[in-house]
């Protein structure tokens, strides 16, 4: 690799990695005509549902912006190096990356240089060079820029397999506060557009009536929001997520702890850590909205606008609602088996079929795989002898602490600090 291009990747690589919206899910494009590459289920350096890690070259076009965002590695008041890929040099990366077994895919963003059509019109020529040129049929990430045109996004969505918008800050609020040149109409409009757009597709490819509909992003939409850099308490967070998901029809809401990049007497000064054990709750909580039948006011609301750091969301509402439980595992319904703390989706359901051939003991269900120590506490079966007298909430709670080796329960307390 040149000196000059291996520069570039160093710093353009390096200013990609605060953008956590890369992993993938749905993807499904095939390699059905002797091209180049074969998309898989899951990319960017996790583990794919069999198992495999999958990564992605992940890189921004430039890192030149027009905008001054307060927590952004790339404002243009910020100093860092700067540097801008061309459309061939990002071809021949991703190529020559793949050929050498590097990655299964592209991940692409930007900072917005000139404006919005500019860059955007940059990133449609990579994303169909590789298609068509290169006969590339591995995983593409877009970035969608706010503001650029219908007619950009529609092609660019042929040849990408998810795109995303960072909603940058959860709520308008917090995003005036700082990146006050930016509004979350300028995100809403793109995702609305991709969405009525997908659904366009779909719906010609029902009728039949054109004979070959082309893919237009298989794998959804995705945005991001930056967690700690403005005051929103997760109450807050998780409504606009929620809203987000009904309104757009996401596949994902990324939260992204904020690092400090730079001083500003705006943003808040936490050391040098973003708010890990903050993320993960979060995304347990977002979890449980779209996999486990939870509305979001039962997690969240003015009496709880807090999640918990000790304990997981789900935990959590358990001990508020000790009065639904405990419930007993032969004859309760699926949608409440779910609720139980120490069940997951792939339990209940194995727990639902199984009881069809005889009563569940103890014994049955800990082999299906479901935390016994912290369920026994909520449920009764054939052989229950388990009984907390006189429940209550505070007392179960230093009772399940206890008994837990959970990595997530034991967080040191400078983390624990930070927020």
């Amino acid at each position: 690799m040149q000196n000059r291009i291996r520069e570039k990747v160093e710093i353009l690589a390096d200013a990609a990695k605060y953008d956590v919206s890369c992993a993938s899910s749905g993807g499904n494009r095939k390699n059905d005509n002797k091209g180049i590459g074969n998309s898989s289920n899951g990319i960017c350096h996790t583990y794919t549902e069999d198992g495999r890690c999958v990564s992605l070259l992940k890189i921004l076009l430039t890192n030149h912006c027009i905008f001054d965002c307060a927590f952004c590695v790339s404002r243009k008041s910020n100093d860092v190096k700067r540097a801008a890929f061309t459309v061939d040099e990002v071809v021949s990366l991703t190529m020559s990356f793949y050929r050498r077994n590097y990655i299964e895919g592209l991940f692409l963003s930007s900072g917005i240089f000139k404006n919005a059509d500019y860059t955007m019109e940059r990133l449609v020529r990579i994303a169909k060079k590789l298609r068509i040129e290169e006969r590339f049929n591995g995983y593409i990430h877009l970035k969608t820029i706010p503001g650029a045109s219908p007619e950009l996004l529609t092609e660019a969505g042929l040849y990408a397999d998810r795109m995303s918008i960072n909603l940058e800050m959860p709520t308008e609020a917090g995003l005036k506060l700082l990146a006050p040149e930016k509004s979350h109409e300028e995100v809403k409009r793109p995702l609305g557009f991709i969405k009525d757009t997908i659904t366009q597709f779909k719906d010609e490819k029902k009728t039949g009536l054109i004979k070959h509909v082309p893919k237009f992003v298989p794998a959804g939409q995705s945005t991001q929001m930056v967690i700690g850099a403005t005051p929103e308490t997760d109450m807050e967070i998780m409504y606009s997520a929620d809203q987000y998901y009904k309104n757009f029809s996401l596949k994902r809401v990324y939260y992204s702890g904020y690092i400090p990049i730079s001083y500003d007497n705006r943003m808040p000064v936490i050391g040098s850590q973003p708010p890990l054990l903050r993320e993960n709750r979060l995304y347990q909580t977002d979890w449980l909205m779209r996999f486990y039948g939870f509305g979001i006011k039962e997690l969240l609301n003015p009496k709880n606008p807090h999640l918990d750091t000790d304990i997981d969301p789900k935990l959590s509402w358990a001990l508020r609602n000790l009065e639904q439980f405990p419930i007993d595992i032969n004859t309760a319904d699926y949608r409440m088996i779910l609720r139980v703390p120490g069940i997951g989706v792939t339990s209940a359901q194995k727990i639902v079929q199984a009881r069809r051939f005889g009563k569940l003991r103890s014994d049955q269900l800990q082999k299906i795989g479901i935390a016994y120590s912290r369920a026994k506490h909520f449920i009764r079966c054939a052989d229950s002898t388990y009984i907390l007298n006189e429940p209550d909430a505070p007392h179960l709670k230093s009772l399940i602490l206890a008994e837990s080796s959970s990595k997530y329960l034991k967080v040191p307390q400078n983390q624990l600090s930070l927020f």
